[in-house]
């Protein structure tokens, strides 16, 4: 299993009222410079929010909810000090309750 860490908040709020985009693209950037792998992503509606296990740390994220996803710690402790207005947490996955860690509410 892989331990990912997340933010999430409403979706409004990260897509339209903070300046997500611009972070996440120069994220990309610095990897691509880096030769990186990619190992964060944006979610809209992510599924991992439902789990059993997350209910406490996410119960205030105002739905429908958006989340930055990654393996690195470091940077999503970043993004928690940067966008300061969202909930902080992690999860082992794939496991019975979170078997897809990128997977979407349709």
């Amino acid at each position: 299993m892989t331990r990912y860490h997340f933010v999430a908040a409403s979706r409004a709020f990260l897509l339209e009222e903070e300046p997500l985009e611009e972070v996440l693209r120069e994220r990309v950037r610095n990897y691509a410079e880096k030769d990186k792998t990619i190992d964060f992503w944006l979610l809209e509606r992510p599924a991992f929010l439902e789990a059993p296990e997350l209910a406490a740390a996410v119960a205030a994220v105002p739905r429908p909810a958006a989340a930055v996803v990654s393996t690195d710690e470091k940077f999503i402790t970043f993004m928690k000090l940067r966008l300061e207005f969202v909930a902080l947490g992690s999860f082992e996955a794939p496991s019975s309750t979170i078997p897809d860690p990128l997977a979407t509410l349709a």
